[in-house]
């Protein structure tokens, strides 16, 4: 948020301008518009104040899966339908990672985890296993489920 007084960039929900002092325009969280004194709702989206955005959900499973993967499942998921199966489940986490966290930017920390997260799925992946969730710094995986070896 940029203050009127001033013209210095505040970070995001900064109440007072961290160069001048100045109390800042409150601003709503999902359209950006400027909300008056000890407003409740936002008078331009009718979102409540303290109301976060909502976050978009995550990513298919069909958005990270391999084509020649996803087809091997969905042709044989007729006959692996009740099939009992002997399931391997793997979780990995990265080592370090709090210690990580305060060192590095919230983008550059985000960039290591997404190159992170791809070398373990491509892994995952050639094996034929499929990538149950991501669940912050760790990966939970399947082997075995949906496809039998």
């Amino acid at each position: 948020m940029r203050c009127p007084s001033c013209s210095r960039e505040n970070r995001p929900r900064a109440r007072f301008c961290a160069g001048c002092g100045a109390a800042l325009p409150h601003a709503c969280a999902a359209c950006g518009a400027e909300l008056p004194e000890g407003a409740r709702f936002c008078d331009a989206c009718g979102r409540s104040v303290g109301e976060e955005p909502p976050k978009p959900p995550p990513p298919a499973p069909g958005a990270y899966t391999p084509r020649h993967l996803a087809e091997k499942i969905l042709t044989t998921r007729g006959a692996i339908e009740g099939e009992r199966k002997q399931v391997t489940v793997l979780f990995a986490d990265v080592a370090g990672f709090t210690a990580m966290s305060t060192r590095l930017d919230p983008e550059e920390l985000h960039g290591v985890m997404d190159g992170c997260f791809q070398h373990v799925m491509d892994a995952v992946h050639r094996y034929e296993g499929t990538v149950n969730q991501f669940t912050g710094d760790g990966v939970m995986a399947l082997f075995g489920a949906p496809i039998a070896h």
